[in-house]
């Protein structure tokens, strides 16, 4: 029997806590690195409001910021800072208007001394369950060396877990003061790391359990921090019947002998034009008659120009979204983290109970990887697994380059996902542009071989008989076969 998870303390960070497995384990000290202005600061006033939340006592030692600044940027971002206790210890501006401008700072005995009395005084004091300690990096400004201030810092945390307290403390890692030497006193690292293309949390370290790896997201916004975990679909299984899921247009299921099934990926590809997000909704036409939601992310076309073009060929989006069976939500790529994306739609997969997700298109979800273009099939991978997994039917719009001339199953190479893919052509027939619809393939069943003529009107789709009577379809351009 594997011996039980040690009772874990919230960081006051939804998300963080999933990476973290539940959160903190109570009573010991945990590092969060990072360089300046990544959110370092803000994490520990997370941590210390959670606290407070449950009635614990909740202490900020201050080392560098001032005060005042320090507690009106909490307090703009929604933190009760009278509910925390704060022992401040930062420089004051009498040191350099006294002429004793390294005085607080000086590695001498005496200001050690002096200080260490402070802190133990004022912890003595509150008695803290929660202790934030930012940065600890300035205490090095107080010893002779780095073994002096390793010996200091070991004797710190050591006091501080003799009276029960969970801490946190901040550093900030740069090349002049690096702070891989603290790695062995910590019980876990946080680190925050910003880049060109984003925020990215990750956690190198963690004792006692084991939590979520990889590179996890995070943005700082009006109310603090907030953290999105890559997606894990092993950690995501829902029940649900497996059930065929109709397009409500006869032809197009007989084309996928009977429809596309619930809890799969399907691709609709083709290139501009050939009907693909048209057709995509028209599944959710079919679903909203069912009573079943659907959610759908726009990439590449604004809400306003998709609800426009949906009306004016009879699909009554303005009446799903109305009733509450349709969401479209306009995403801004480059804004997005495609960890973050993957927290959108757990959201309406789990808490909103959406049955069908469509993606318009694949091309634009890729730009929010910024960055990491060959993570693309793996993030695709997670998310086409994780809909699986939870019974979703997953809709991925793929727009081929060539309008006509040589085929293209799909532009992104995804085609090993999906267990449906649904292609869309454009023909020119005796001078005359043309659409044409089939089957590429279908995991679950066997399907129609044929091609057919697909037609888009203001009465919606049809779909026409097989086209026999042509030969080389998929080239763009067929000749007409005589068959007397």
């Amino acid at each position: 029997m594997s011996p039980p998870l040690p009772e874990r303390l919230s960081t006051g960070v939804a998300g963080l806590d999933e990476v973290l497995a539940g959160g903190l384990v109570p009573e010991r000290s945990y590092m969060i690195s990072g360089r300046a202005g990544s959110g370092k600061t803000i994490l520990g006033f997370h941590f210390l409001a959670e606290g407070v939340e449950h009635d614990e006592t909740a202490l900020f030692i201050n080392l560098e910021e001032d005060l005042d600044d320090l507690t009106a940027n909490a307090t703009a971002l929604g933190f009760d800072t009278d509910s925390i206790d704060f022992l401040d210890l930062s420089p004051s501006a009498a040191v350099f208007t006294d002429g004793q401008s390294y005085e607080v700072f000086a590695p001498s005995e005496v200001e050690r001394e002096t200080l260490t009395e402070r802190i133990v005084e004022g912890v003595t004091a509150v008695d803290p369950d929660r202790v934030v300690v930012d940065p600890l990096t300035q205490l090095r400004f107080l010893t002779d060396d780095d073994y002096q201030f390793r010996k200091q810092v070991v004797g710190f945390m050591r006091f501080l877990k003799e009276r029960n307290a969970t801490v946190l403390f901040t550093v900030q890692d740069t090349s002049s003061m690096p702070t891989d030497d603290l790695e062995f006193i910590t019980d876990g690292t946080v680190v925050l790391e910003t880049e060109l293309y984003g925020k990215s949390i990750r956690v190198p370290k963690f004792r006692g359990s084991s939590t979520q790896g990889g590179d996890h997201a995070y943005r700082i916004t009006d109310s603090g921090i907030e953290v999105y975990p890559a997606l894990q679909p092993g950690e995501h299984v829902g029940e649900y019947d497996l059930e065929t899921v109709s397009s409500g247009i006869p032809e197009i299921d007989e084309l996928l002998a009977g429809g596309i099934e619930r809890g799969t990926v399907n691709i609709i590809s083709g290139p501009t034009g050939a009907g693909k997000t048209t057709l995509s909704t028209q599944f959710m036409k079919a679903a909203a008659e069912r009573g079943e939601r659907s959610v759908i992310y726009l990439f590449e076309e604004t809400k306003g120009t998709f609800l426009t073009r949906s009306r004016a060929v009879d699909i009554p989006v303005d009446r799903m979204i109305e009733k509450g069976t349709l969401q479209v939500n306009e995403v801004e790529a480059l804004e997005r983290s495609p960890q973050e994306f993957a927290r959108m739609v757990r959201e309406e997969v789990e808490g909103r109970n959406a049955d069908i997700v469509m993606i318009d298109g694949i091309a634009g979800y890729r730009l929010t990887l910024r960055g990491e273009d060959d993570t693309m099939l793996q993030q695709m991978h997670a998310l086409g697994r994780y809909l699986k997994n939870m019974g979703a039917t997953a809709i991925f719009i793929d727009e081929t380059r060539n309008v006509t001339g040589e085929f293209q199953a799909t532009m992104e190479n995804v085609s090993y996902l999906a267990d449906n893919i649904v292609f869309l052509r454009h023909l020119e027939v005796h001078g005359e542009m043309r659409k044409a619809i089939g089957v590429l393939k279908k995991r679950t069943s066997d399907f129609e071989r044929t091609i057919r003529e697909f037609r888009i009107t203001e009465d919606g789709i049809t779909v026409g008989e097989p086209m026999s009577n042509l030969r080389g379809i998929l080239g763009g351009t067929p000749e007409v076969v005589d068959r007397q």
